[in-house]
């Protein structure tokens, strides 16, 4: 078959708010070949990954995206590889075709499972889908109070393993910012496994954020996660070196498997955090799981929006027993919540799976997301580049 469409969607709440909440708005990638449906989302800035999708050609290294994917055959996995290298070699100079390279790679993904009924695990390889234990993702409190009701709140929905982050974490004083983790600790009990997300508010400073560690190291935290920016590998291996127990996590923001073995290869993390919506899809992060798991670090997936990218983000991974660890969205909003019909809930032990329906086994609620819809129009002299598609057609 051919890849006969692709189309994408902005969808956004009516108010997005400066806070560290990816969920407030997304772009939808949809996918046709023949009578089949594929459904993607990419983690990235909606308006601009639409204009890298249908952007004029500026040279020979600088195509827009749908052109490098429009009319390619789509027969097995092999064919999702050689698009998404085509993909990158048209579009090399254009940085922001990684991103939406990625919600349409998924969409592929999703859309050859569902014409060989297939889930997209099997077509990677893996015989079955191990439970992970998913931990609650949430943001710190504004205060250690709120933070301590965030984590008996979550402790209350049986989950064993929660992570905390942004806020005003890192923001103002070491005194506060161990309050807030012990604070978490309370909350979460001391069996629970607590994780702490610094969100990259630390820049390069490793003694800024070698000040947290004690107060990290004495509530028992499993990681500090992004306690530096992507690419800032020898922070990562200073502050690495000065650890003792707590472990360091990275490598949401890597866009291409490169980038993010930088961070296993020369970053000292014990965990590294791959977004398939951001590194160019699910081909590239099972890249990294295999790499990760050869050399020591667990891969464990990171997702903050819709069940569609929780799927998705489950996929490189799920038949890998190690990386036993998942991260499961508790604060999305409504937007990413009513995007699909089916949500990976909470087996009796706590666990969660990849879906073992075809492709990446979520249905989507077309209607129910049709008020998020945001109309958009590009036009470059007098010629319309993209307009807002039928959702529901």
């Amino acid at each position: 078959m051919k890849v006969d469409s692709v189309d994408v969607f902005y969808l956004a709440m009516p108010e997005v708010h400066d806070i560290g909440d990816g969920s407030q708005d997304m772009l939808l990638v949809r996918a046709r070949a023949g009578d089949h449906t594929g459904w993607g989302e990419c983690e990235a800035s909606p308006l601009t990954s639409i204009a890298s999708l249908v952007c004029p050609m500026s040279h020979s290294a600088c195509h827009p995206v749908r052109d490098s994917v429009l009319g390619q055959r789509l027969d097995g996995p092999d064919d999702i590889a050689r698009i998404a290298r085509t993909v990158r070699e048209n579009s090399l100079d254009l940085l922001q075709a990684d991103h939406t390279l990625s919600g349409v790679e998924i969409a592929l993904w999703d859309l050859l499972g569902k014409c060989v009924e297939r889930p997209v695990y099997e077509l990677l390889g893996y015989d079955r889908s191990e439970p992970k234990t998913p931990y609650a993702s949430a943001l710190f409190g504004d205060t250690p109070q709120e933070t301590l009701e965030k984590a008996r709140h979550v402790r209350s929905l049986g989950y064993r393993a929660a992570k905390f982050g942004w806020g005003p974490y890192g923001r103002t004083t070491v005194a506060a910012d161990a309050d807030q983790v012990h604070a978490a600790r309370e909350g979460l009990g001391e069996e629970g496994v607590l994780l702490v997300d610094a969100g990259t508010v630390w820049n390069e400073d490793v003694d800024a954020a070698a000040l947290r560690l004690p107060a990290l190291e004495d509530a028992n935290v499993l990681w500090l996660e992004e306690p530096f920016v992507s690419g800032a590998l020898r922070s990562y291996r200073r502050l690495a070196d000065r650890c003792v127990s707590v472990r360091l996590a990275g490598g949401e923001g890597a866009h291409n498997a490169l980038s993010a073995e930088h961070m296993v290869d020369f970053g000292g993390i014990g965990f590294v955090q791959i977004d398939t919506g951001r590194i160019g899809g699910i081909g590239d992060a099972k890249r990294v799981a295999d790499y990760a798991r050869s050399n020591g670090v667990q891969f464990v997936n990171h997702t903050f929006t819709s069940h569609l990218a929780l799927s998705a983000s489950l996929q490189p991974f799920a038949g890998a027993q190690g990386d036993w660890l998942c991260e499961y969205p508790v604060e999305a909003k409504s937007l990413a919540r009513d995007v699909t019909r089916d949500h990976l809930t909470l087996d009796e032990s706590g666990c969660v799976a990849a879906p073992s329906a075809p492709g990446l086994g979520m249905e989507l609620d077309l209607d129910a997301v049709q008020p998020y819809l945001v109309d958009v129009e590009i036009t470059v002299n007098g010629q319309t580049l993209y307009q807002t598609p039928d959702l529901t057609a």
